[in-house]
């Protein structure tokens, strides 16, 4: 059905594939960059003389990596990090394709909620923090609405422009061809929207990340926000490398992992 609609509304369908020698150099490019970024890093080290309690060599970083993820620290708290990481990230992306969903398609909805919205980014997450803590406690509940409150407006915004950039000949088309409100969106609606949606989705699970960590900046035994005040209260200048790296880490990870899932649906939906 959504192949027929492109079709008559005279929409046509993105590439499916990118010719293998590009996809390549595509996949390529970050590991040239990480090596290019580390050995800038041990030449600024070695020229400057710096102090490892100032700027540490990548060598003792990365044994403080292989010592600390033995002992099973690390683990334990980059596991912390990523439950609250996913699951402010559940919250917000659930949440925000809803309301983006009724805001797309209700103008006075949107003319009502705007300047709350608005008014909401006025006010920085890590202000608010101490609130969240204070009212749902330092456990895993305020974690997550920290995270999620983060991540939620990148995720409605790209809903709302995903949905409201649809040619409007392939809605008329589908109402012609007599399609219901779900299969108009199952259709239409969500498939065309990928591109847009997950372009949110990969901001909004970075920005999840940074939500989780300013969590348990403000109250956490566990996690690596934790573990760099941990780090910094000791003057323990390679471990808060360490947990940067590996907040770095997780943040490629779950890039690549949307990424990786965006191609799979658009893929499924076009071929």
């Amino acid at each position: 059905m959504q192949q027929t609609l492109l079709m008559q509304a005279g929409v046509s369908t993105p590439p499916r594939s990118t010719p293998k020698r590009w996809r390549y150099l595509h996949w390529a490019g970050l590991p040239v960059s990480v090596l290019a970024l580390v050995v800038l890093w041990h030449m600024v080290v070695t020229v400057g003389g710096y102090r490892a309690f100032i700027l540490p060599s990548p060598a003792l970083v990365a044994e403080r990596f292989v010592a600390t993820a033995a002992s099973g620290v690390l683990w334990r708290h980059t596991a912390a990090t990523l439950v609250e990481t996913l699951g402010g990230f559940g919250i917000a992306l659930v949440l925000g394709l809803t309301v983006g969903y009724l805001l797309a398609h209700m103008p006075w909805l949107e003319r009502t909620l705007a300047p709350l919205l608005a008014a909401s980014q006025a006010v920085p997450v890590v202000a608010i923090a101490p609130l969240i803590i204070l009212w749902f406690g330092p456990g895993l509940t305020g974690k997550l609405l920290i995270a999620a409150m983060i991540t939620f407006l990148p995720i409605l915004l790209a809903t709302v422009v995903a949905l409201r950039g649809l040619p409007r000949e392939l809605r008329e088309m589908a109402r012609i061809s007599g399609a219901s409100r779900w299969q108009m969106l199952w259709y239409v609606e969500a498939p065309l929207s990928l591109p847009v949606l997950f372009g949110g989705v990969r901001t909004g699970l970075a920005l999840a990340t940074t939500g989780a960590v300013v969590a348990e900046f403000v109250a956490g035994r566990e996690g690596l926000g934790a573990l760099i005040n941990i780090a910094r209260g000791l003057f323990d200048t390679p471990l808060i490398f360490v947990a940067l790296l590996t907040l770095a880490t997780i943040t490629l990870g779950l890039y690549l992992a949307a990424t990786l899932v965006e191609r799979f649906l658009m893929r499924w939906e076009l071929g």
